[in-house]
């Protein structure tokens, strides 16, 4: 059976402009196993061109695939462009199965069921074993009732259904990822290096209202620290990779773990560069080993910090402190590494002076580099159900790509909150002490850092007030985020099984509004 997976195309301004692409690990994660089983895999990654939807399907074509299965890292903000892939997709070749999976589809994917005819099966939260068991069962290799098969959603009787939750994997070395489907020389981050994206662990313990990664991935989990080093190694040896960006939403969750890591890495002997996001907590925490972190190659680290007031943070569930991330900044510019702030537009209705008082905090904090982002409503979330009741502007999803404003501010009109997040963006970048930084600072490694990302921020700053004057379209007829997109799905925030059941769990059934009338 051959397999085809596609990367499909992104409208995101972040994944266009930079001209620097990253390969989809999700993907790459799915087809290692199933190549290790068999299975005749390629890879579409639509992301480079972008490619038209038209040329997606020649290439699939070319390839005879028996099976296509879709996914993206912003699967919210793809899902749409999904939609009308899968449909011409089915109009060339009816009898091709289509699997759709990540974070999207695992918590909506009665409704894509129900809306999308042309989508065969879900795959719902992590898809290395149960995308490779529905394989097996569609290849005839096991023989199995697609119904009793762990962690997927199909029709039955044209009815959606989900099967039992998969269970958590517990050992992620257990499957490896399928570096084999990509060419190395195309992928490049940091300013032309060779990179990948690469995952140390999953999941993250705190519990931000705004984030549904610990729905999804369940709970913290690591990979063998010694092997992971040996892995980045042999890739840099064999391929060439200069940088590895790291996919984890906490990689620094253990102290214990993630020192041992870097010893390991730092044992291996080879020149990468690591780049990463993790709380500002741990930085503090580990300020006795940053110089582990310097050695190993940490270069920068994003923290997510989201806002610059303890009351916004505190309504959040962040569990950070605004006098923390001050030090993390400050411990990682001591030990030659970057830091990058954050700062989300939208979680609380600010007003001028609020969006004054914020520059005024990232310019205090003096971060190396800044990126500013907009709140954007995920249904799987908390902060989704603190919201419904707020106008929608943005109704284009493929928008809701946290660089375009989704939700109103009625104390602020939309302009002006564009006007404030530019001008807080170009003024904090290209203060005198940033720009003397960055022409003068005496690390070479550094001064590339900070050339490269203002060279991006230059060309997506222009482009981003070019698209918000031509081409952006705000809705004006005051529909409520619940009106547009549908009830909060946070009761659905285990998308696993926290251990194997131990008697089968019957199937969740959409039901039909004349069903539930009938019952009524």
């Amino acid at each position: 059976m051959k397999i085809v997976l596609i990367n499909p195309p992104h409208t995101a301004i972040g994944s266009r402009m930079p001209k620097e692409h990253l390969p989809p690990l999700g993907l790459l994660s799915v087809g290692g196993p199933l190549i290790d089983a068999g299975f005749e895999v390629a890879l579409i990654d639509a992301e480079f061109g972008p490619m038209p939807l038209a040329a997606i399907v020649d290439q699939v074509m070319d390839h005879a695939a028996d099976v296509v299965m879709l996914g993206h890292s912003g699967s919210s903000s793809a899902h749409a462009t999904v939609v009308e892939l899968c449909a011409l997709l089915k109009q060339r070749q009816p009898a091709l199965t289509i699997v759709y999976g990540g974070v999207h589809p695992t918590y909506l994917w009665d409704e894509i069921l129900r809306d999308c005819p042309n989508i065969d099966f879900i795959v719902r939260g992590e898809g290395e074993q149960t995308a490779l068991s529905l394989m097996q069962a569609l290849a005839g290799i096991d023989e199995v009732d697609l119904r009793a098969l762990p962690g997927i959603a199909l029709r039955d009787e044209g009815i959606p259904v989900a099967t039992a939750d998969a269970p958590m994997i517990r050992r992620l070395d257990d499957y490896r990822v399928g570096w084999e489907l990509i060419d190395h020389s195309r992928y490049s981050y940091w300013g032309g290096k060779r990179a990948v994206v690469a995952q140390f662990s999953r999941g993250c313990p705190h519990l931000c209202s705004y984030c549904g990664q610990r729905g999804f991935w369940t709970q913290w989990r690591h990979r063998d620290p010694v092997l992971f080093a040996k892995e980045l190694a042999r890739l840099h040896r064999e391929h060439g990779v200069e940088l590895i960006n790291f996919a984890d939403e906490l990689p620094t969750g253990s102290r214990a773990m993630w020192k041992a890591f870097l010893e390991a890495l730092i044992a291996e002997d080879v020149p990468l560069l690591l780049v990463g996001s993790t709380r500002a907590g741990d930085i503090v925490r580990d300020r006795d080993i940053l110089h582990l972190y310097k050695k190993a190659g940490v270069i920068r680290f994003l923290l997510g910090i989201e806002s610059y007031s303890d009351a916004t943070l505190a309504s959040i569930r962040k569990g950070a402190t605004t006098s923390e991330d001050q030090q993390a900044i400050a411990l990682l510019r001591e030990h030659g590494m970057l830091s990058m702030a954050t700062y989300v537009v939208g979680f609380s209705e600010e007003g001028d002076a609020d969006f004054w008082r914020s520059f005024r905090h990232l310019v205090r904090y003096d971060a190396d580099q800044i990126q500013l982002l907009y709140a954007t409503p995920h249904r799987w979330t908390p902060f989704y159900a603190e919201v419904e009741g707020r106008k929608v502007i943005q109704t284009d999803t493929r928008r809701w790509d946290y660089k375009h404003q989704v939700i109103a501010n009625p104390r602020v009109p939309a302009w002006r909150v564009f006007l404030w997040f530019k001008l807080i963006e170009v003024t904090v970048q290209l203060r005198p002490r940033v720009l003397a930084r960055t022409l003068l600072h005496p690390a070479p490694e550094y001064r590339h850092a900070m050339r490269w990302y203002t060279r991006i921020g230059r060309r997506v700053w222009f482009h981003e007030v070019w698209e918000f004057l031509t081409r952006t379209r705000h809705d004006h007829s005051g529909t409520t985020l619940r009106a547009f997109a549908g009830a909060s799905l946070a009761k659905r925030e285990y998308a696993l099984a926290r251990r194997a059941p131990k008697t089968p769990r019957p199937m969740i059934r959409w039901i039909t509004k004349a069903e539930a009338s009938e019952q009524v």
